[in-house]
């Protein structure tokens, strides 16, 4: 455990807000039972603060759960307090922060701690998709208190302090912690969906957290989430196609500022996903990462670009998509999920109504590529850069698939291949190719790409696209 300082529960509250802007709400409550020795323990506001006040002067609902009370452990009055908070932040379509520092369930308030938690979960489930839903975990976070962060939208964690458990490393058959700590904000980082981000302490948590409330607007009917932007939109980036492997450095390249904010960066080396700025409008991007990844789609790559699409469909955020991938991951771990977790990205973006864009930076090749936001599948806009190769399949084995009899009988003049194959890549892989047959909108020049998208993007910005009423789909 880490010897750096930490803030108290009201403390990260005032790092976390505007200057002199929270206002307390249910600083009286404290708990009622009085079972098994509680009677002698103070609970000054049930182990939880909570109240509102304003991040860059939007409204903002928060909670910060304070360990020195009961290990900041959920009980009755603790759980009422929460989703009383989510009740206002409901009703004026603001979003709910939750610092959490929680030993679980209160044991001494026994089936009444068990049903605040499902008070919570509930409140929470309401909420998704209407309000955002941010938490930091600042110490423990274990048991039933582990689905509160994964029923957010958004989490980071502190570095060395943060502990998220379902199950403690030393409950896990054939483990203990000194073995394997899997419940060390490292750990979950790279293994667990759920972590957007590690960091080294609680003010940096903190103002992460800060950040990210500035690109989110404050519910899923609020369209003013824009700022000034300062940033040349004309301006042109020399050279951006030697970065094609690189998504990440592409996104910042283009965004106002040069500011990419990434989530679940640690999680799925293949896939980056995250905000940007484009002519001050706030836009989720997904990428393949084929610097860090490899240029083939995985399990873990497509299940967080799903479930980030989703958010911004929710939230009306535009999606840009940059496509550079060749196929999938084959191993035999990959193949019991991938299928789904392609279906799952498949659908969402298919379902996604808000504005969409796919830019093709690299290779585009088979059903890989149409599960990337591609045009069949309802992408808006669809460009590529003059390098782009969208095909079926690879031009070398494709030709070595038709010329498969004449490579076989000897005497057959090898260099013919290289001519099928350059005519193959001209004819059917080439991005002028799938241009001529309406599967790309423009060919643009890697340069003018951040113009190019603000165009495409302020095109956009009336967008209206009605659907088959159903409740919701099942994918």
């Amino acid at each position: 455990m880490s010897n750096k300082l930490t803030l108290s529960a009201s403390d990260r509250i005032a790092s976390l807000l505007d200057d002199s802007s929270f206002v307390e709400v249910g600083a009286y409550v404290t708990a009622r039972n009085t079972d098994f020795n509680t009677q002698n323990h103070e609970t000054p506001a049930d182990g939880v603060v909570t109240g509102y006040g304003t991040i860059e002067g939007r409204l903002v609902y928060v909670y910060s759960q304070d360990a020195s009370v009961l290990g900041g452990s959920i009980g009755e009055m603790h759980a009422a307090k929460i989703t009383k908070i989510y009740d206002m932040a409901l009703k004026m379509g603001a979003p709910v922060i939750g610092l959490i520092d929680c030993a679980g369930l209160r044991l001494q308030e026994a089936t009444d701690s068990l049903n605040a938690f499902g008070n919570i979960y509930l409140k929470q489930s309401i909420a998704s998709g209407v309000i955002p839903q941010i938490t930091g975990v600042f110490g423990v976070c274990g048991g039933g208190s582990t689905i509160i962060p994964a029923l957010s939208d958004i989490t980071f964690l502190v570095k060395d302090n943060a502990r998220l458990f379902v199950n403690s490393p030393n409950a896990l058959d054939n483990n203990y912690t000194e073995k394997l700590d899997t419940a060390d904000a490292s750990y979950q980082e790279q293994n667990s969906a759920l972590v957007d981000e590690v960091l080294e302490d609680d003010l940096a948590v903190l103002g992460k957290i800060r950040q990210v409330v500035t690109f989110l607007p404050s519910n899923n009917e609020d369209d003013s989430n824009l700022t000034d932007c300062v940033d040349d939109l004309n301006r042109e980036i020399p050279n951006l196609e030697s970065l094609a492997d690189d998504a990440r450095a592409v996104l910042t390249h283009i965004a106002d500022g040069n500011v990419f904010v990434e989530l679940k960066k640690e999680y799925a080396k293949d896939m980056v996903i995250g905000f940007i700025r484009l002519n001050g409008t706030t836009v989720g991007c997904v990428a393949n990462q084929v610097k860090d990844g490899g240029d083939v789609l995985s399990t873990k790559g497509a299940y967080i670009a799903a479930e980030f699409v989703n958010f911004l469909d929710a939230f009306g955020i535009p999606v840009l998509s940059l496509t550079n991938v060749k196929g999938y991951k084959a191993t035999i771990a990959e193949e019991a999920g991938i299928a789904k977790a392609v279906a799952k990205l498949t659908y969402a973006f298919a379902n996604a109504t808000v504005p969409k864009v796919n830019l093709v930076i690299g290779d585009a090749t088979g059903s890989a590529y149409l599960a990337m936001n591609s045009k069949s599948i309802g992408a808006d806009i669809e460009y590529a850069w003059p390098t782009a190769k969208i095909g079926t399949m690879d031009p070398a084995q494709a030709v070595k698939i038709i010329y498969a009899d004449e490579l076989s009988k000897d005497g057959f003049d090898k260099t013919k291949v290289d001519t099928a194959k350059a005519e193959y890549t001209r004819k059917m892989s080439s991005a002028e190719a799938s241009a001529k047959r309406g599967y790309v909108d423009d060919i643009i020049d890697s340069a003018a790409t951040r113009k190019r998208l603000i165009a495409a993007y302020e095109m956009l910005y009336t967008k209206r696209e009605d659907r088959p009423f159903k409740k919701h789909g099942a994918i």
